[in-house]
């Protein structure tokens, strides 16, 4: 690896970092990440002259967030613990500390999925040992006071009863799968986003303003560390474990052990334990029992001396197959998904912290790969610890599963495309399709008719109103009925979607072009394709060869246009939408050039002269493409004011970042 690697493996370590720590909502598993942290780990051991206290291997993720209190200076400092993720790695560091102390003994324990806070205690006036501040991790030095929702947490004691001045307790904040369960099952009643994991839901549920949300979301907290505290409990740490335990605080699963031998058998009990725990955890912790002894074993600033945790590879559990079902996509693809059961439990398999009952099958090879059918078990895990994927068959079935010949929603024959594996009903009254065609074309990429929503669709063609797209523009000859019939609402809102339908018909033709739903022609391709031809009607004459001509068009793609067009029920349409009005001609587009001829942009926060459409316009007239999201492939990033995730991306990546006014200049 060279420096300029080196370097932007560090800014992409750094973008992660912030997306755990400070914005709860990880992009990459926590294995992913941590294979980046040993690839830096090992270039800096190679090249220790490009450390520096910037470095990923130095710092602790997280910033210290304002959202539920005030910044606080931790008393002792609230480390990270280094990882490992071989048993010979721990056996290793065992002898290592063996070696210097013959009669070291370690704690082994559960390493919880959760948020790290530390609790404050100082004996008051009555002498009571009273709770008076619980701060998060932060960076490690600095973290936020959130005392107000760590009250409300039943693990979290007011008052202990111990007779020291003052003590400090440090601990892992949670959520158990029960209520995690409940939170999503609330958040998907009411149609809202559904909580990734445990540990993200957690972690903001304690950065709460309102102690009311954070009790009512069901924290809890096991407390693993004394920070600072009398002899009795700092002298051995198993030893302050169980006094605590026994004045009724909750503590980690801990199990003292003096041999290399005993540790390994405890970090195996431990990985069995997983998918019994209501709670997540993602590790087992080995800590120097003999608290004396842990700074002859330093780990540099950013870990705390004398730990380590031992990484559980990812989880995987041995389902068995209870069916397949068989579904028909917007473009009339066959999707399959697999239903199961784990072996064991006779349930969902719990993975990472969810229930998992069914898993994509994406179609026959991979069935017949995987000898997929019913009765089969098979091995799961979580790809990315968040995709559900099998691993191999454990026991074959008896029959492996094969695709329906014909629709199992209209009865068309399927038609499997020559060189691929997806299976498909061409059928384009077919009803599976219908619904989501429909809504495709009138979609916000597509033709944008506001107010024709799945629901609304779905209700127009069950009542007869609409069989094909040309349908939606003979709504108006049904308007009495429609208004009578409540579909829209009242007449204001019966009139309202049917002037979005009447002004949809002025949409440019490459709005058209992409809500026709053609395979492989979304709407960046249809912009692309339309820059090529004068109207709809060039488009249906021209060739494989001419379309295969076009940048960015590949075989596949000109094959789909083509076979779309010769079909004679989709000429009627086309024919029908032309009738209706539509516009098929392109505009003359003087403005139009090639400045930005393939680079590729992606437009973040508020510009100060140009809407986002106005932009993506000229960018795109401009020979550029115009996309959503930042990844390795983006020239530039335009940031206006407000610019948020996108832009700590793009740095994180090295891309350069431009103003609104350095685009215009680019163009002038």
């Amino acid at each position: 690896m060279d420096k300029k690697e080196y370097d932007e493996l560090t800014k992409t370590i750094n973008y992660h970092m912030d997306r755990y720590y400070n914005q709860d909502e990880p992009e990459i598993s926590d294995y992913d990440y941590d294979q980046l942290m040993l690839k830096l780990k090992a270039a800096e051991k190679e090249h220790p002259e490009w450390v520096t206290p910037q470095s990923p291997t130095q710092k602790i993720g997280g910033t210290a967030k304002r959202e539920a209190g005030v910044k606080v200076t931790h008393d002792v400092p609230m480390l990270s613990i280094e990882d490992v993720f071989t048993k010979e790695d721990v056996t290793a560091w065992v002898e290592k500390v063996k070696a210097l102390h013959p009669d070291c003994s370690f704690s082994v324990e559960t390493k919880i999925d959760g948020l790290s806070m530390t609790l404050r205690y100082e004996k008051e006036e009555d002498g009571c040992l009273r709770l008076i501040l619980a701060e998060t991790r932060g960076d490690g030095l600095v973290g936020e006071d959130v005392t107000a929702n760590a009250l409300v947490i039943p693990d979290v004691k007011r008052s202990v009863d111990l007779p020291y001045a003052s003590l400090q307790l440090r601990g892992e904040v949670y959520m158990s799968h029960e209520d995690f369960e409940g939170y999503n099952l609330e958040q998907e009643q009411a149609g809202k986003k559904l909580a990734a994991n445990p540990r993200n839901l957690a972690a903001g549920t304690l950065r709460q303003l309102d102690p009311g949300v954070t009790k009512k979301r069901g924290l809890r907290m096991f407390v693993f560390n004394v920070q600072q505290g009398p002899e009795e409990l700092t002298e051995s740490h198993c030893k302050g474990m169980d006094i605590l335990q026994r004045h009724g605080i909750p503590v980690v699963f801990h199990r003292k052990c003096n041999t290399a031998e005993e540790i390994i058998r405890t970090i195996d009990e431990i990985g069995d334990m997983r998918g019994e725990l209501d709670y997540d955890i993602d590790g087992a912790v080995i800590k120097i029992d003999q608290i004396r002894y842990r700074n002859d074993f330093p780990a540099g600033s950013k870990y705390s001396s004398g730990h380590i945790a031992y990484k559980y590879p990812p989880e995987e559990r041995v389902v068995i197959m209870d069916d397949i079902l068989v579904d028909v996509g917007r473009t009339g693809k066959l999707t399959f998904t697999g239903v199961f059961h784990d072996q064991i439990t006779g349930k969902p398999a719990r993975l990472c912290g969810t229930n998992v009952s069914r898993a994509t099958l994406h179609n026959q090879d991979y069935i017949n790969e995987m000898q997929a059918g019913l009765g089969g078990a098979y091995r799961i895990f979580k790809s990315g610890e968040i995709i559900p994927k099998l691993n191999g068959c454990v026991e074959a079935p008896k029959q492996v599963f094969k695709a329906p010949e014909r629709c199992p929603v209209c009865g068309s024959i399927l038609v499997k495309d020559e060189d691929m594996a997806d299976i498909c009903c061409q059928n384009v009254l077919c009803p599976a399709q219908l619904t989501r065609t429909i809504s495709y074309f009138c979609s916000l990429d597509a033709m944008n008719i506001m107010g024709l929503g799945d629901s609304i669709i779905d209700i127009l063609i069950k009542a007869g109103y609409v069989k094909t797209f040309a349908d939606i523009y003979k709504l108006k000859e049904h308007k009495e009925e429609l208004i009578a019939k409540g579909v829209f609402g009242k007449e204001k809102g019966t009139v309202k979607v049917l002037e979005a339908i009447e002004k949809s018909k002025e949409n440019e033709p490459f709005k058209l072009l992409t809500g026709l739903g053609i395979r492989n022609v979304g709407k960046n391709t249809a912009r692309t394709i339309m820059k090529h031809f004068a109207s709809i009607d060039d488009l249906q004459k021209a060739s494989y060869e001419e379309l295969i001509a076009i940048d960015d068009i590949g075989d596949t793609t000109a094959q789909c246009i083509r076979q779309y067009f010769d079909d004679p029920e989709n000429q009627v349409i086309i024919s029908e939408l032309k009738a209706a009005g539509l516009t098929m001609e392109m505009p003359e587009n003087n403005d139009a050039g090639d400045k930005l001829k393939g680079l590729t942009i992606v437009v973040t926060g508020t510009l100060q002269t140009l809407g986002r459409k106005e932009v993506a316009d000229l960018i795109e007239n401009n020979g550029g493409k115009c996309t959503g999201s930042v990844s390795k492939k983006t020239d530039y990033l335009v940031a206006g004011e407000a610019a948020g995730s996108k832009l700590i991306k793009a740095q994180a990546l090295g891309i350069p970042v431009i103003t609104e006014e350095e685009l215009l200049k680019m163009l002038s």
